[in-house]
């Protein structure tokens, strides 16, 4: 359903990076290499990584981070409040995207069907790419020493050279 993005994160060693590849495309054209669809809120307490349709994906993160403030920077209540908004609200429920959401305690996913989804290994991942670049980061972990934002780093660029919505022009934060 979303083309266009592969976004990641990694909890590993007491540390979370998540990271997203930086190509938009339109239909089966790239029109941008360069996007960073990572973004911080709350002061960067919380990282947001999104895929799906851009103008979608900014409008969820500016609700998600209204509903932040409002629960007073309760992630998974104000995660659970988006996904109910989401999955009920008349102009809400048109919107096209996924939300990859990670705090130093939580990593979660946030979908408009009304999802909050908590990974069980703290490896999460959504977009076009994510089934690559999670299966590399799930390797990655049970069989190598590196860090979680090399973890990323590595897991996203296997993930651009398969899939053709992903570049490796890639952008990661940590926590």
């Amino acid at each position: 359903m979303f083309n266009a993005t592969t976004i990641l994160s990694v909890r590993h060693n007491g540390k979370v990076a998540i990271g997203g590849d930086g190509q938009v495309s339109l239909g089966e054209t790239i029109v941008k290499h360069d996007a960073n669809k990572i973004r911080k809120l709350l002061d960067g307490q919380v990282i947001v990584g999104f895929a799906g349709a851009s103008a979608d994906a900014f409008a969820l993160m500016e609700r998600f981070e209204e509903v932040l403030h409002e629960y007073q920077a309760n992630v998974l209540k104000a995660a659970t409040e988006l996904a109910k908004q989401w999955r009920t609200d008349r102009v809400l429920r048109r919107l096209e995207s996924l939300m990859a959401v990670v705090t130093r305690e939580h990593s979660l996913m946030i979908s408009g069907s009304g999802d909050v989804i908590v990974p069980s290994d703290g490896i999460m991942a959504i977009g076009s790419g994510g089934s690559y670049a999670l299966a590399a980061a799930k390797a990655m972990v049970k069989h190598s020493r590196l860090s979680a934002p090399k973890i990323v780093e590595q897991s996203l660029a296997i993930a651009a050279e398969i899939c053709v919505y992903t570049n490796d022009n890639i952008h990661i934060e940590e926590l």
